[in-house]
């Protein structure tokens, strides 16, 4: 199962560092390992996001998630993506963008860094939108009952995650927009922009997804009751199985690649620390992106989510951590480590809530077979 499920990020790993080694000896291949080590680190919980939904998904679509998918994680989003921001920014053609970006790494890494006050808060609002769209909903299992009781019975306004949203963008553009660290200046109307760009993205995608996954649900239990009433199980089967690779997963894959470019903006940000090489960049993002995206499938296989159901609690509050992290290095600079050590510590803690409930409720049934058993004696 290790294997299987690990096979290609093993692969991917020695040929990276194979590759980082001849091109720039040991100090490239010191700086992928590096690279890769700080994209797991800060994308562990992207990780558990993504088994979340990519459970409601066949294994065809899962195949599609390790294959496509990761040539969009490494080529799109820690190759071509910085590129592109360049050659916007700049106002520059894609092969100018490229040539900059091989011949001149230290403006290169300049024009990159001044582009960060957009990508955080694009990636901040979505990234907070999926934070309060999980905290204002009402859930069977509960983490910190203290915050989510309340927050559920809130979330009965449908519109208010996205004013809290709006609310939080405007703090951030009087707030941190008006002097950035990030090439200084007034930021404010490029944060607002990004920041609602970040909205109706989220908006759009999840909702279409959303849309479809409801009504491949409808059309299932339409199909039930035909079943039932017809006495044709198999049938059953069979339109489960096109409805989930049908439009439903193809918008719920685009979904989880959008989540996967909100949790590469501060890894790639924050690579620019270590180096301004962009195919070294790419080579250990990448690396770190292919065990993420092993993780995901891993956790779906295993049935960890069901196992250990305060997971996804602790992965959600990391994201709104994140969110406002992302959020607050529009003007203040914020180490990788904090971030990275934020999101473990948050879904290690939910972890062991989870293993204390198993064993409690292990325990509990423990105690009433025995009862159970000694009523049957007397």
């Amino acid at each position: 199962m290790l294997l299987k499920t690990f096979g290609w990020s093993f692969a991917v790993t020695v040929v990276g560092l194979a590759v980082a080694g001849v091109l720039w000896g040991w100090q490239g291949l010191a700086i992928v390992g590096i690279l890769s080590i700080l994209e797991i680190s800060l994308s562990f919980d992207n990780a558990v996001i993504n088994a979340g939904i990519l459970r409601k998904m066949n294994a065809f679509w899962q195949r599609i998630f390790l294959t496509v998918g990761i040539l969009v994680a490494v080529f799109g989003m820690r190759l071509v993506f910085p590129v592109v921001i360049v050659a916007i920014t700049a106002k520059l053609g894609p092969i100018e963008a490229v040539k900059l970006a091989i011949n001149d790494k230290a403006h290169y890494q300049e024009l990159v860094t001044a582009a960060h006050p957009a990508i955080a808060a694009f990636g901040g609002i979505f990234l907070l939108m999926i934070f309060l769209e999980f905290l204002f909903e009402e859930r069977d299992h509960k983490w910190l009952a203290w915050i989510e009781k309340p927050m559920a019975r809130l979330g009965k306004l449908d519109t208010l995650s996205v004013i809290v949203a709006l609310a939080a963008l405007l703090v951030a553009a009087v707030t941190v927009a008006t002097n950035v660290a990030h090439g200084g200046g007034d930021k404010t109307a490029t944060v607002l922009l990004a920041g609602v760009g970040g909205l109706i993205t989220y908006l759009v995608v999840g909702g279409i997804s959303g849309y479809f996954e409801d009504k491949l649900e409808d059309d299932e239990e339409d199909e039930e009751d035909e079943d039932e009433a017809a006495a044709t199980p198999a049938k059953k089967g069979a339109g489960a199985a096109v409805g989930l690779a049908g439009k439903a997963a193809f918008f719920m894959f685009l979904y989880l690649e959008v989540i996967d470019a909100s949790f590469s903006f501060d890894g790639v940000i924050g690579a620019f620390a270590i180096t301004n090489d962009i195919f070294a960049m790419a080579l250990g993002l990448g690396i770190g992106a292919m065990y993420i995206r092993s993780l995901t499938v891993f956790l779906v296989r295993k049935g960890t989510l069901d196992d250990y159901v305060y997971l996804e609690h602790g992965a959600h509050y990391a994201i709104g951590a994140l969110a406002v992290i992302l959020l607050a290095t529009i003007k203040y600079e914020i180490p990788e480590v904090v971030t990275g050590l934020i999101g473990i510590v948050l879904i290690g803690l939910s972890f062991w809530s989870s293993v204390v409930k198993n064993r409690r409720e292990a325990g509990s049934g423990d105690g009433a077979e025995v009862k159970a058993e000694v009523s049957s004696g007397v």
